[in-house]
């Protein structure tokens, strides 16, 4: 949809549990994105209610691999690694998994009726994704302990409140608010956007280490065919054009 490659959670009468073959397809949507300049952006959303369930609990007993080739794996590292820009629309339930992919994504919108739980303590196992990493940072480690050790579902007000999801959005309006805000970001010039994405994406680092990685790109980037004419048409008052560019 122009510029942004929409993916639907769409197994509604299991509410949306991830299998190895749904895991396959969403490794290759971001792939795929990565590939073709035509994709600014991906949205992931659900279905009317449910975002995921998470991982089917049979694929839990049959497939107890670690294998780094395996299609959860293969998406857990894509979404980890990538610059292009994610964005997720989660209307209601979003246990395990469901969880733990949105603290990788750059925008989150959910309704107020979506309900997340990150259970895995409660089933035995520990947390995955880098999720232990990354809510301790989103969170806070007070408030990440009392969602990884007790396990209890939260509500998509506690999950804006403590920054894992950025806007709360009506029911009908959560696919349109999402889509407008993804737009504008599939119109700014691409390899400025996943640029960027790369530089908040650093492990922590001493400040002039950022500060001359930042001046790297900076002049890298002013150099491109987008930033030029977008800065000549500042100069002549009209409205630039990029999307020739890349």
């Amino acid at each position: 949809d122009d510029g942004v490659l929409i993916v639907r959670l769409n197994r509604p009468q299991k509410k949306n549990a991830l299998t190895p073959e749904m895991y396959a397809v969403l490794g290759d949507a971001i792939e795929q994105a990565e590939q073709q300049n035509r994709i600014r952006v991906i949205l992931f959303t659900g279905t009317d209610g449910v975002f995921t369930a998470g991982n089917d609990m049979a694929d839990f007993l049959t497939n107890q691999s670690n294998d780094p080739d395996r299609p959860v794996n293969r998406f857990i590292r894509k979404m980890s690694t990538t610059d292009v820009p994610l964005m997720a629309a989660v209307d209601g339930l979003a246990i395990g998994i469901g969880t733990t992919m949105l603290l990788h994504f750059d925008q989150v919108f959910a309704t107020e009726r979506a309900r997340f739980s990150l259970p895995f303590v409660n089933i035995g196992v520990v947390t995955e994704a880098g999720s232990s990493l990354q809510l301790v940072e989103i969170c806070g480690y007070q408030k990440a302990a009392e969602l990884l050790l007790l396990g209890e579902p939260f509500s998509a007000r506690e999950a804006h409140d403590c920054g894992i999801v950025a806007r709360l959005c009506g029911e009908d309006a959560l696919l349109q608010d999402a889509l407008a805000f993804a737009h504008k970001l599939a119109a700014k010039p691409r390899q400025a956007l996943r640029a960027t994405k790369r530089l908040m994406r650093r492990p922590s680092e001493p400040l002039l280490d950022r500060v001359e990685a930042e001046g790297e790109l900076f002049f890298q980037n002013l150099g491109s065919p987008a930033a030029q004419e977008i800065i000549a048409a500042f100069i002549e008052k009209r409205a630039p054009d990029v999307s020739k560019f890349d």
